[in-house]
Order: C-alpha cells, then structure tokens, then sequence
C-alpha cells in the first residue's frame, strides 16, 4: 500500500488520529468510546447506521479508488474572485445572510444570531499538520474577522468538517455553543474541555439565544458516516440541522448522500417550505465509490425540489481536494442541471470564499 493513499484515507477521515488530538481506538470488548445509550432505528447499542440505507464503502474499496486512475489535477491555488468578507455584527429581522467562508463552513446570520457551520480554518482538512488535503483558497472570512459567534452548528466528525484546532480558536475567543449529534461531544471535550456543547438525536431540538433574538436548531437525519480513526467507524453521529426563526427556515444538510431523497422529503413534511438550504454540491466522483456518502450536482438540484427550498447555497467544492472530479466541475455541473430542470440559476448559487447572499424574501419567510 503506498504512503500517499493512506493518507488520503487519513485526510477523509478514515484512520487513526495521530495529530491534533487523541488518536482513539476502540477497547478490547469493542465497546463504544464515544457514545452509550439505548438501541434505536439508527443505533444498534455500538455503532450508528442509515435506516434502510447503504454502509459506507470499506477500505479495499478505497484502494481501489486510489489506484485506479481518472483523479483530475487541481491547481495548487484557485483564489475566490470574491475579497475576504467583513461581516457586520448581526443581522436582524427578516434579513438572512450567508457568507461562505470553504467547503462546508458558512456564517449564517439571521434573528440577530450569527451561526457558523462545520467551522474549519486550518490550513489542512487532516489530522497531521503538514500532510493530508490542503485548501486551495484561503478562509473567505479572516478569524479575526469574524462577529461575535453565538453557536456552532457541528454535523459529523470528519476531518474537513470538524477541526479541534478552530474550535479552539472559537471557544477562546467567542465561547460559542456546539450542537452537534451524539458522541462527538467526547471528541469536542478530550480536546477542549470547556467548550460549551449540546448533543442531541435525530429529532432533538435546541433555542438559540441572545439579547438580539431567538431561533431554534433542530437536529435531522443525514445519510452520511463516521470516524477519526481506524476503530471507531459510526460510533459517532451525524446530522443536517433546520433553522427556525423569525426571517423563515434554513436547511443545512452537512454532508450526505442523496439516499433517494428520503430525508429530504421528510424535512419538508415536518418543516414546511424552506426559505434557504444549504447543499453540498462536491466530492462526488467516482460515482460508485461515493454515491451512499456525497450526493452530485444533479442530486443537489432534486434535494432542493423536494425540500421546498426557493433558494439554496451550494457547499463542499472548490476548497480541499477530495475527490476525482475538477475543480470547477461542481459548478458547471449545478448549472447545467439547472436549466435543464428549468430552475433560475440565481436560485441556487456556488459559493466561494467570501461571496456574501443576501437571501431574497419568500411569500412565507
């Protein structure tokens, strides 16, 4: 096995921690370091698991990806056409901003509330500091830049989603609060013990507040998987989220799979019309290895139909790379699904680094 891919399964999450915090193995009896609780519909009492969905592709799988050709080059750096944004404070009423910062980590500020999603300013989505994924464009917000952050909306623990060296960085100058799904909270805490956090279950829901105002965060299903090292595979959960508050409803899937469109459907018949959602359009090829994980720009287009969405930010492209696909692809792709489903492109846009939407109002925001 060559070094380059192993740590490529390292950089995607798939091995032992061995930079950044502790590298977890799971005991002797097999029993889950992150979570206990009782059995459910996606929690067998060890690992979780997508109901009536596909298992996460194995490691022989993996090799077989990385040696078998079709991976397209990427520029060393791809800078934003877009200069850092310098968020205001907060944004009120019925205002709904988003300021895309890479891959999944936007700033979402709405009801006075400024939210940050899957919060990575690293240089690297990997747990070694000089080895692993490298960002091809820098942060579209610089750290010191940023608003006061009240809450940190977390959805698994893959290294270029969860990075304990931002959430660091946030806790000590912000002190935001974490939700996140069941057993990451034990990755957050071994590594920042005072970080202030809410785990929840599919189906949980928590209220954000602060003297500006309020809006609740509820925890959804995802078809997606789990694991910062070699042993803990799905011992941790993962999550979109939905927004409620006064400016309308924002669904933010984290990463997933299409899985026929089955969470989808399910949010908008227990939320309703969304006035934004968040969709990861990247990291999709090749299809066989990727499709129970990261759904394609195609897939994106129908998430958003089923969701009800009238506007939706893609997410998760042009920032590390993952996957074989290039660089610019996830952004011809979306739009060419988009006119073939005769949807306006100005509905559904490709962020990159420091592009800021003001998201127009719907009927029902």
């Amino acid at each position: 096995m060559k070094r380059r891919a192993l740590l490529k399964w390292l950089g995607l999450g798939g091995a032992a921690s061995l930079a950044g915090g502790t590298a977890y193995a799971v005991s002797r009896n097999g029993d889950n370091p992150y979570y206990q609780g009782p059995p459910s519909d996606h929690f067998d009492g060890r690992v979780f698991f997508n109901p009536d969905g596909v298992p996460p592709r194995q490691f022989a799988d993996f090799l077989r990806w990385q040696f078998g050709g079709g991976r397209a080059r990427w520029p060393g750096e791809w800078p934003s056409p877009h200069p850092p944004a310098r968020p205001e404070a907060s944004v009120d009423g019925q205002g709904l901003r988003a300021t895309m910062v890479g891959h999944a980590t936007l700033l979402i500020q709405t009801g006075g509330l400024s939210i940050l999603t899957d919060p990575v300013w690293s240089l690297r989505a990997s747990p070694f500091s000089l080895v692993g994924p490298k960002r091809v464009n820098p942060p579209g917000i610089d750290f010191d830049d940023l608003p006061p952050v009240d809450a940190v909306l977390l959805s698994h623990n893959h290294y270029d989603h969860l990075d304990l060296g931002t959430l660091r960085r946030l806790k000590e100058k912000h002190d935001p609060l974490v939700v996140t799904p069941l057993g990451n909270d034990a990755i957050i805490r071994d590594a920042v013990p005072d970080m202030r956090i809410h785990a929840g279950d599919w189906g949980d829901r928590v209220t954000l507040s602060n003297a500006a105002g309020s809006l609740d965060v509820h925890i959804e299903p995802a078809h997606h998987w789990s694991a910062r090292g070699t042993g803990d595979r799905r011992m941790a959960l993962w999550a979109a989220f939905v927004l409620s508050g006064p400016a309308g409803k924002v669904y933010i899937a984290g990463d997933t799979g299409f899985h026929r469109g089955i969470n989808f459907r399910a949010a908008a018949e227990r939320h309703g019309r969304f006035r934004l959602a968040v969709l990861p359009i990247g990291a999709y090829e090749p299809r066989w290895f990727m499709e129970p994980q990261h759904q394609n720009p195609e897939e994106a287009v129908e998430a958003m139909r089923l969701l009800g969405a009238e506007h939706a930010a893609g997410c998760h492209w042009g920032t590390f790379h993952l996957t074989n696909e290039a660089i610019e692809e996830p952004r011809d792709r979306l739009f060419a699904a988009l006119d073939t489903a005769g949807m306006p492109r100005q509905r559904f846009r490709p962020l990159l680094p420091g592009e800021v939407w003001d998201v127009p109002q719907t009927s029902e925001a």
